[in-house]
């Protein structure tokens, strides 16, 4: 024989719900949280910079924007940074860093990148990023050391983009799979004679050079609070 099952009034079945919602709103507002916050590490912080004298790649960190200002040492600049919908070009005026580094001050928040001031050891796999078009490209390489050349020399992996206008792409530290920290900067390349031959490296604005821009924005938790557009999400 069933048992039979006992009515539930309906007070009790307020409290009943009331219970659940008590409980499922926190969950529901922790997996928001947990969501926001894996979005945030898929970052893009490959920006373009483009003056009268062309276009170059930079690259927001969290201390601004970083460039080599190989198109213009002043001036109007515009950047050109990347959403989940596309490009957004924002205008600014170039400012000189030392170093050979410039920045430029963006009016709203980008995608931002930590800087790392730890030099990368010999044979060490570092990762370059840039910008073709609407298209990033990615590719993996090994530091390179030698004794004539002060600073930091990278192998020219395959897929590398021979191409001016990819002077400035970034160079970073993969700490996981969506984190990274940006090294340094792709400033060109150096042909050199090493065991009887001729072979040519990338050479890069490395830590040495970087702390300049880090000391340069030590101001930057006094700046002026970022704009708010209903373009920019």
């Amino acid at each position: 024989m069933d048992r039979q099952q006992t009515p539930i009034s309906a007070a009790t079945a307020r409290v009943q719900r009331a219970k659940w919602h008590a409980f499922a709103l926190p969950m529901i507002l922790l997996a928001a949280l947990a969501s926001c916050s894996g979005t945030r590490k898929i970052m893009d912080p490959v920006v373009k910079i483009r003056t009268e004298g062309g276009s170059e790649l930079g690259v927001s960190t969290e201390h601004g924007v970083v460039f080599l200002g190989t198109t213009a040492e002043r001036g109007e600049v515009e950047v050109e940074a990347y959403f989940g919908d596309g490009p957004s070009i924002e205008s600014s005026v170039i400012e000189p860093v030392g170093g050979g580094l410039f920045t430029a001050e963006m009016d709203i928040k980008l995608q931002r990148v930590p800087l790392s001031f730890t030099e990368p050891r010999d044979g060490e796999t570092l990762e370059i990023m840039g910008r073709k078009g609407n298209s990033r490209w990615t590719v993996l390489t090994r530091v390179r050391t030698d004794p004539r050349v002060l600073g930091l020399l990278l192998e020219i992996p395959s897929g590398f983009p021979d191409d001016p206008d990819q002077v400035g792409a970034g160079v970073y530290r993969k700490k996981s799979k969506f984190d990274r920290e940006l090294v340094g900067l792709v400033t060109g390349k150096i042909q050199l004679e090493r065991r009887g031959a001729l072979r040519k490296y990338l050479t890069v604005a490395g830590p040495t050079v970087m702390w300049r821009f880090a000391a340069h924005r030590r101001d930057h938790m006094r700046r002026k609070p970022f704009v708010y557009r209903e373009d920019i999400l």
